[in-house]
């Protein structure tokens, strides 16, 4: 996908947010996090993050139930990963249900924690 491509997709994922991206992102935008700048819908490579945390080279997936243990997804990581970025995935329920709970991994992920290497809350 060429660059141009690459943000005109990026701004369509902005206008279709799913229901826990919506919820996550008001937690995240506007430094409302400790001060941590988030940005959504992010063209890193060749991929889309859904958020970033630039200045801590953090990045947060919210998958639905058809990305569980899917292997494009693990290569996707160890790409982004491979490009300098940490990356923590949570189901769309957890962000729905247990929203703080994800909070607090992406927080502890900000500080430097060693668990923030591609965590997933379980999925009850």
């Amino acid at each position: 996908m060429r660059p141009r491509q690459k943000r005109q997709f990026a701004r369509r994922l902005r206008r279709t947010m799913t229901d826990a991206e919506r919820r996550l992102w008001f937690h995240l935008r506007d430094r409302r996090l400790l001060g941590f700048k988030f940005r959504r819908q992010v063209p890193i490579g060749s991929y889309v993050a859904d958020f970033a945390c630039m200045q801590r080279r953090l990045i947060v997936e919210v998958d639905d139930g058809q990305h569980g243990a899917c292997l494009a997804d693990a290569v996707r990581s160890m790409a982004l990963q491979a490009e300098g970025y940490r990356v923590l995935r949570f189901w769309n329920n957890d962000v729905l249900l247990q929203t703080q709970a994800v909070l607090e991994q992406i927080l502890a992920a900000l500080d430097g924690h060693p668990r923030d290497r591609l965590s997933r809350i379980p999925h009850p």
